[in-house]
């Protein structure tokens, strides 16, 4: 029996530390430097995303099954602001233009609204963030995904833990693992804090089928858990995990 097919959202993977002095003003979610992402602001742009599928009427039904979670908004609008900083301070340029309507398309969404939006200029402001060589998987790195790919169905219970890691340990994996390291050396030094309600918390940077998170980026907290999930098919007929390279809306 052979596993479901893995879906990446993305490539790329950002850590980010909180500083050990806690701002807690009322009504803030996130900081980063002086810059506030409020609570405010996380609201309406749900409220937007389920006004406009309500009016749907392919939507409608099931409007509140494709609402994003609200700790996901705040990750989003944290790693939009972080990038564009980074970016601006490095004179990094975008190598991809990814837009709202892809991202739309790909969850479901309206693509006039801001999440949307707010997804694509972060994908397409990350592009730009330069990667390093590959690098190695460790033993934890292996074990997180191959936990959450069989908390999610996609590895068959006869494939031994084993067999699993080899399928995963891949190009695409050793290179989110560089990734994920670049950008983390990058912006350690940035003043990023969330509050409280939200820790911890996670950006699903890939997911398998089914928007089930396989890699998660630790926001607001010390560490980080990147994991990539997309090797070559094997050439052999044993049971194995089976998964797909895939990138970003546009990539």
């Amino acid at each position: 029996m052979r596993a479901r097919r893995l879906v990446a959202v993305a490539s790329v993977a950002v850590g980010l530390v909180a500083l050990s002095g806690c701002r807690t003003e009322p009504g803030v979610a996130a900081y980063i430097g002086d810059h506030r992402v409020t609570e405010d602001q996380v609201t309406s742009i749900l409220d937007e995303v389920r006004d406009g599928l309500a009016s749907q009427p392919a939507t409608a039904p099931q409007a509140d099954a494709l609402l994003p979670p609200r700790d996901q908004v705040v990750a989003t609008l944290v790693l939009s602001d972080v990038c564009k900083e980074l970016s601006a301070d490095k004179g990094y340029q975008p190598k991809t233009q990814v837009t709202a309507e892809q991202v739309a398309q790909q969850v479901g969404l309206p693509a006039d609204a801001a999440y949307p939006k707010k997804v694509a200029e972060f994908y397409t402001c990350v592009s730009g963030v330069p990667v390093g060589e590959s690098t190695a998987p460790s033993k934890e790195d292996l074990a997180t995904v191959i936990a959450a790919g069989r908390a999610a169905g996609a590895i068959p219970p006869d494939v031994s833990d084993a067999d699993a890691a080899g399928q995963l340990d891949g190009d695409q994996l050793r290179s989110a693992l560089a990734t994920r390291k670049a950008l983390a050396d990058a912006i350690d030094g940035y003043d990023v804090s969330v509050n409280p309600r939200y820790r911890p918390l996670a950006f699903p940077v890939l997911t398998f089928k089914g928007d089930v998170p396989a890699v998660s980026v630790p926001l607001g907290e010390p560490g980080s858990s990147v994991t990539d999930i997309s090797t070559p098919e094997p050439e052999t007929g044993e049971s194995a995990p089976v998964v797909e390279p895939s990138a970003a809306p546009g990539a």
